[in-house]
């Protein structure tokens, strides 16, 4: 197994910790790096001389007129109004911020909708339906070429206007024409659905906000009990998680009997259909069916865990009580996923406002009426073409698009790597100190932050290049795969679903080897190469712990971030404010609960992960005897020198 999975570490009397006299790692990638972010920073000030910021606080026409600005014609006409907003769910809207589809400056968004046909029998609705026409539209003239070119046919009770795809003399795209069918119909129904969700945010967001506040005190509280209570707060937890699941089974279940024999109730999810109002679900059995199935799946699956790992559970529990030991001892741990979360800020917002500017660049139309033309040629008038312009900007406009997404993926990786060294680094510290915490070096955060920067900026820069490149490729496939849905291709889409796949499952275990690189440039400073190389090939040699005992140990930590989302949830939902979709507020305090647990919970998760790699490399290098002592607590020691033996066993 050594030449397989290389040479076990051997036992070195003056490795203690981290390596202070070290170099610096991945030079070429570091230089790369730096001229990356020159050359973004060049992108943003190109994107701020060019972009017009106007654009970002009016909404444009399809001909680049402002809506609603003071002094211009349309400034009673503040609202914008799509002709076929579904064009904008595109991906390629994301990197143009252009939606491919006509658009209008309005006094007012359209209340009622019908067909062009309909609204010529009534000339009040031929005017009211007027306004939504670009200016000249001729709708008389449109009545008559429908009445030549159209033929109506019937298909289960619903009328559908089947429009030639060229018409001689007269542009469709003058007006915007509601078709009865169920496609404009779902165009209705999810702005209405838009707009109640936007009111339940104005009305709820306090709610939210207190939510979010709740979510952070109860993860401090855990965090700090975790530090003196490890082995009762886990056990505390998995038992209150069986609980909680377990009420969950019974609330369902109460339901499923109580709509017994009501009117309704034995309507199928698939007969109902997708129905805006989400509460038409409660109303039905099957839906609290589903939700006991699924949440006793959940909780058998969770009992099996438990019974078949429970010698695991055992070992996962003492590494996390060690872990809450190096926590208290490096108590500024904990505050590190703030700046983590400051940078990736600044880097999300540096990325979204030169996407803005790009996106909306100065148009040659807004200076046409400022020049003489008119006055040495009076016929003259400027007529809107196309997005962008004829300009050497305009014309890589896309490639500056692109490059701001990748190095917005370069440079967010980078934060997360440089998050993960510098902990790992204070971690491995802690752990390699043999009198604790009296061999713990002064403010290890704040060493190995600067160890990080100084020496492995390089090879941070390579192992989020790498990770970057993966992610870029999914954004490309994902792209493909929205083409590729209009065209009946069975082949293509199979083949794009496999790569998808592929490429899914490649970013996982990219990010799983970064991790436990970062781990190993933090302790002995060699390059990002180097480092995967010695990381994958001891986790290699202990294949057995590797696959249960950390992924053990994630999921408990795991269960105590669902557990904080349910106090959150179980506190927020008896005071609820009266809203349209109570599950809009109620999702939001979800996610945001779950990303705060998160960050408090990956301080953890990287201590974790370094200690358990530091124990192997102890097991590696030292025997227990005197002359060769273990790092590792004692009561660590007999529970890992009693899983040493239970993995001798199965391997």
């Amino acid at each position: 197994m050594g030449k397989d999975n290389g040479d076990a570490r051997k036992f070195d009397p003056t490795f203690k910790g981290p390596i202070h006299n070290r170099g610096c790692t991945d030079v070429l990638c570091c230089i790369l790096f730096v001229v990356a972010i020159i050359g973004y920073f060049a992108v943003g000030i190109l994107a701020w001389s060019q972009g017009d910021p106007r654009k970002v606080i009016y909404p444009t026409d399809s001909t680049g007129q402002f809506c609603g600005q003071a002094g211009t014609p349309l400034e009673k006409k503040p609202f914008l109004f799509y002709f076929n907003i579904l064009k904008c769910a595109s991906p390629l809207v994301l990197l143009e911020f252009q939606c491919p589809t006509t658009q209008l400056c309005v006094e007012s968004c359209p209340t009622k909708y019908t067909t062009l046909m309909k609204a010529s029998k009534n000339k009040g609705d031929l005017d009211y339906y007027a306004r939504f026409c670009k200016e000249g539209a001729n709708l008389t003239g449109m009545v008559g070429t429908i009445k030549r070119w159209v033929r109506f046919k019937r298909q289960s009770g619903t009328m559908y206007l089947l429009i030639m795809s060229q018409i001689t003399g007269t542009s469709f795209s003058n007006c915007f024409l509601v078709v009865p069918n169920r496609k404009s119909n779902m165009v209705v129904e999810a702005r209405q659905v838009a707009m109640k969700i936007f009111e339940d945010y104005t009305v709820s967001w306090y709610w939210i906000l207190i939510g979010l506040v709740i979510a952070m005190v109860v993860s401090l509280i855990f965090i700090i009990l975790l530090r003196y209570l490890a082995g009762i707060m886990i056990w505390v937890m998995i038992i209150m998680v069986i609980l909680v699941i377990g009420y969950g089974i019974f609330h369902c279940a109460m339901e499923y009997r109580s709509l017994s024999g009501e009117p309704g109730a034995d309507v199928t999810i698939r007969d109902l259909g997708l129905q805006t109002d989400f509460s038409v679900y409660l109303q039905i059995r099957q839906t609290w069916l589903a939700f006991i199935i699924i949440l006793s799946i959940v909780e058998v699956i969770i009992i099996l865990l438990l019974i078949f790992l429970r010698k695991r559970i055992l070992i996962a529990i003492a590494l996390i009580k060690e872990a809450s030991r190096a926590v208290g001892h490096v108590m500024s741990s904990l505050f590190y996923p703030l700046l983590t979360f400051a940078l990736l800020a600044l880097v999300i917002a540096y990325w979204a406002i030169t996407a803005v500017y790009h996106s909306n660049p100065f148009s040659p139309f807004q200076t046409f009426n400022t020049t003489n033309v008119t006055a040495q040629c009076p016929d003259a008038e400027c007529l809107f073409a196309f997005y962008g312009g004829e300009t050497r900007y305009h014309q890589y406009l896309i490639v500056l698009q692109f490059y701001n997404v990748f190095l917005f993926f370069w440079c967010a990786n980078f934060v997360t790597a440089l998050g993960q060294v510098t902990l790992a680094g204070a971690f491995a510290s802690y752990y390699w100190a043999f009198k604790k915490p009296d061999d713990i070096p002064a403010s290890p955060v704040f060493s190995s932050l600067g160890r990080a920067l100084r020496y492995h900026t390089g090879s941070l820069a390579f192992g989020s290049l790498i990770l970057s490149l993966v992610q870029v490729i999914r954004v490309l496939l994902e792209y493909l795969d929205q083409k590729l849905k209009a065209a009946q291709n069975g082949c293509a889409k199979f083949l794009l679903s496999c790569l998808k796949c592929c490429f899914w499952c490649l970013e996982k275990f990219i990010k799983f080897l970064n991790r436990n690189a970062y781990i190993m440039v933090a302790i002995y400073g060699k390059s990002f190469c180097t480092s995967a190389k010695d990381a994958f090939f001891l986790l290699m040699r202990n294949i057995v712990r590797v696959a249960v005992l950390d992924k053990v140990t994630d999921f408990l930590l795991f269960l105590g971030k669902l557990l904080i989302v349910g106090i959150v949830v179980v506190c927020q939902f008896s005071a609820a404010p009266s809203l349209n979709y109570y599950w809009v507020p109620i999702l939001t305090v979800v996610v945001g609960s779950y990303l705060i647990a998160h960050g408090f919970f990956s301080v953890y998760a990287m201590c974790v992960d370094t200690l358990f790699l530091c124990f192997l490399e102890d097991l590696e290098r030292n025997d227990g005897s005197t002359e060769r002592p273990y790092f590792m607590s004692q009561n660590l020691l007999v529970i890992l020198k009693k899983s040493n033996e239970d993995a001798k066993t199965v391997e």
